[in-house]
């Protein structure tokens, strides 16, 4: 541990009014008392660590993953999912029937750049209807096998991710879309539901027990894994007015985007991912790594009594904690298909992981932190310790392996601006599922910076 003291002089602080609070007389006061602050850096405390596997996460996002790839350095990974549909609450029924329902079209919105591997390897994908309430809470270990009928899928299609022969009027999206056409059946019989009840739209509870929802599997194909950022079903139809002055009959065409996938549905997706031997062997070697999605965390030993302790014993009673910040340096791990590490690592007490992702939780800074990865400097950087350090000063009772032991995860962040303000709020944090990341954390060479001021006061 070492120390570092940067000392400065000030005229009268608060605590030096206080003490001399009983005495009216300002010029004797100030004639005896005399007060230096000291800002103390310390820094120097290590870190241990062990590598935890996390092969079973709740995907508590909207965020769809398909596909298939064998990256060496890292693993096969392959994912599909089933997802149920957030109904609108109203669809247009007026002056039609069924017989005018066209057709209905899935359309799968993947981010540009929003996918690992080859852009231009045509890869498949099949369609199935679900045949039964998906469970929930569901995990990404989830089997479909028992919820739909394999001879029977109702669509398929083959896509790239490549934007040659793309119209040049869909190149200015951020996005790319994949259409897959749906059964008229389908759009027709989910109409006539509505027409019969409309109620049945009012809650995706009940509108999932008239359609359960879809299973969307890899058909054909490897080498790409996309991110899905967006799942609709579009209802095409028409209607036919006829202009009175004419006799004639003009046909208007029409597109709803009646069912999506939100938050409130159940989606998940169904991941198996074997890990390649160079990570099973660094992992058993002591290396501290992180691997995503549903792989590997890193369990974390933070040396709270030994700061403790050094504050105790030297900050004396007139003490102001100034800040608490970890630096972990990071190790890019070399791989086939340039796979880096994850966005966004979460910081979170191991006791109370499961609980801050079941209810939804966001970082506190008391028990939980998160970094962003700093790709220039290659590190994870935590900034707001300092009401962690104080909760545990304060802690009446000795501390326990749950007061510092924490996981490091990846996570995605959600954010959403504050009205009529360019800043922003986080508004959930969830299991990292956007698309393979993976690194190693330098634990050994972690930076802890604990800083506070303490004031002496001479006669």
């Amino acid at each position: 541990m070492k120390m570092k003291f940067l000392p400065y002089f000030l005229g009268a602080t608060v605590a030096i009014s206080m003490l001399a609070a009983c005495d009216d007389s300002e010029d004797i006061g100030s004639s005896i008392i005399q007060d230096e602050v000291e800002v103390v850096v310390k820094d120097g405390f290590t870190l241990s660590g062990h590598t935890v596997g996390n092969t079973r996460i709740q995907s508590r996002t909207v965020t769809q993953l398909l596909g298939s790839i064998d990256a060496k350095g890292y693993g096969k990974f392959k994912s599909d999912f089933v997802t149920q549909f957030m109904p609108a609450g109203e669809i247009d029924t007026v002056g039609i029937t069924a017989d005018d329902i066209d057709s209905l079209q899935m359309m799968l919105a993947i981010p540009n750049g929003g996918y690992i591997g080859d852009s231009i390897a045509p890869m498949g994908l099949r369609i199935y209807r679900l045949t039964k309430q998906l469970p929930s809470p569901i995990y990404s270990d989830f089997d479909p096998a028992d919820y739909y009928d394999e001879s029977k899928p109702i669509a398929s299609k083959i896509y790239t991710c490549s934007a040659l022969g793309m119209a040049d009027s869909l190149l200015k999206y951020n996005y790319r879309f994949v259409y897959c056409q749906l059964p008229v059946e389908l759009g027709r019989e989910l109409f006539n539901a509505y027409r019969a009840n409309p109620s049945i739209y009012q809650e995706p509870g009940t509108f999932s027990r008239l359609f359960p929802g879809l299973y969307v599997a890899n058909s054909y194909g490897s080498g790409r894994v996309v991110k899905i950022a967006g799942n609709t079903m579009r209802l095409f139809y028409h209607r036919k007015v006829k202009n009175e002055a004419t006799g004639r009959d003009t046909t208007y065409n029409y597109v709803g985007n009646y069912y999506a996938v939100t938050p409130e549905v159940v989606t998940n997706n169904n991941i198996d991912f074997d890990m390649s031997s160079d990570l099973t062997a660094m992992a058993s070697s002591g290396k501290n790594l992180l691997v995503a999605p549903a792989g590997l965390d890193v369990e974390m030993t933070f040396p709270i009594e030994e700061l403790l302790a050094s504050y105790r014993a030297d900050a004396g009673g007139l003490a102001v904690v100034n800040t608490l910040t970890l630096e972990i340096p990071v190790a890019e791990i070399e791989n086939s298909y340039g796979i880096t590490p994850p966005p966004n690592l979460l910081m979170v007490l191991s006791s109370r992981k499961s609980e801050f992702f079941e209810t939804n939780q966001v970082t506190d800074n008391k028990y939980s932190f998160y970094a962003a990865y700093d790709a220039v400097n290659k590190r994870y950087r935590f900034n707001g310790l300092r009401e962690y350090f104080l909760t545990m000063l304060d802690k009446k009772e000795p501390l326990t392996p749950d007061d510092f032991t924490f996981t490091l995860t990846p996570v995605s962040i959600d954010t959403e601006n504050y009205s009529s303000s360019s800043s922003f709020y986080i508004s959930a944090i969830v299991p990292y599922i956007d698309t393979p990341a993976m690194a190693e954390l330098l634990l050994d060479k972690a930076k802890i910076t604990f800083t506070y001021s303490k004031q002496s006061v001479n006669f």
